[in-house]
């Protein structure tokens, strides 16, 4: 399971939004899509 899968799957699990998390890492919901994304493709 790469990173991406991996940060989504446990972010579900919390039953988080990606806006919900973002708060909590004090980043935006962009960066959080952004990490979920990326790190699935490499």
């Amino acid at each position: 399971m790469s990173v991406g899968k991996n940060l989504q799957f446990l972010r579900k699990m919390k039953d988080l939004t990606q806006e919900e998390l973002a708060e909590k890492l004090a980043v935006s919901r962009q960066t959080v899509s952004k990490w979920e994304l990326e790190f699935s493709l490499s």
